[in-house]
């Protein structure tokens, strides 16, 4: 489930045959100049809106915490999602407001009332919750599992710790919980296939693709700069791809 950062990427990844794509808050605030966790609520909800009626497999969103100071402001976020297409959405346990994680009762009470949110309502949507200590650099694998578990308890769908990057630590939340586990794709880590044979079910990219592009961009704007030549076409969009674009 790569990650598109705005609807020309989601259309041609779901050109390539993706079964479903997922946004990206870092590419998306990328677009827009800015850093991750810069966007607000309104200017996510816009770029759902877009994405989810410019492809015609599953949007899960990148919804940050949610985008709310309490509970109730944040299902009122997940409503807000479902309403504008999409078919799931995460929540995370990290504030970029102070910079931590939230405690485990006030993050537990965020989760239930998303869970309640993202399956009730004319569009039920799935909810994925999401453990950022690793991160963050508060990597204890076993308080993860912890907070995993009882966001599973509390109604979410599917479970997700980002950064998780070894395959041993990855089969060890697999095999703790009873619910899809969602893994982040790292540099050196496990493939596609390995992270499979574990049981994991879920992989997505995060704002690696945008970086990605954004690199090359970079590096075509050097060449192009530095040594006035044109290499970068041989990198180009080929034809046969840009029909996604139709």
């Amino acid at each position: 489930m790569p990650n598109p950062w705005d609807i020309g990427s989601a259309r041609l990844l779901a050109g390539l045959g993706f079964p479903a794509l997922a946004s990206t808050s870092s590419g998306h605030a990328a677009t827009l100049g800015r850093h991750d966790q810069k966007v607000s609520r309104d200017e996510m909800l816009d770029h759902v809106a877009q994405m989810a009626v410019s492809i015609d497999v599953p949007l899960n969103v990148d919804s940050e915490r949610c985008f709310g100071d309490t509970p109730d402001e944040m299902a009122a976020t997940v409503r807000a999602i479902a309403d504008r297409g999409a078919a799931g959405c995460s929540i995370e346990d990290y504030d970029p407001a102070t910079a931590t994680i939230d405690p485990i009762g006030p993050a537990i009470e965020n989760v239930a009332a998303a869970a309640e949110a993202a399956h009730s309502g004319p569009n039920p949507i799935v909810l994925t919750a999401r453990a950022e200590q690793h991160l963050y650099g508060e990597a204890d694998l076993d308080e993860t599992l912890a907070r995993l578990a009882a966001f599973r308890d509390a109604g979410a769908d599917v479970v997700y710790a980002p950064g998780l990057a070894t395959i041993g630590d990855i089969e060890r939340l697999v095999d703790a919980m009873d619910v899809p586990v969602n893994v982040l794709a790292w540099p050196g880590g496990p493939s596609v296939a390995e992270l499979a044979s574990v049981g994991v079910r879920r992989v997505s990219t995060g704002g690696a693709l945008a970086w990605a592009a954004l690199g090359t961009l970079i590096e075509a704007g050097r060449e192009l700069l530095e040594r006035g030549t044109y290499g970068y076409f041989d990198g180009a969009l080929r034809p046969a791809d840009r029909a996604a674009l139709d």
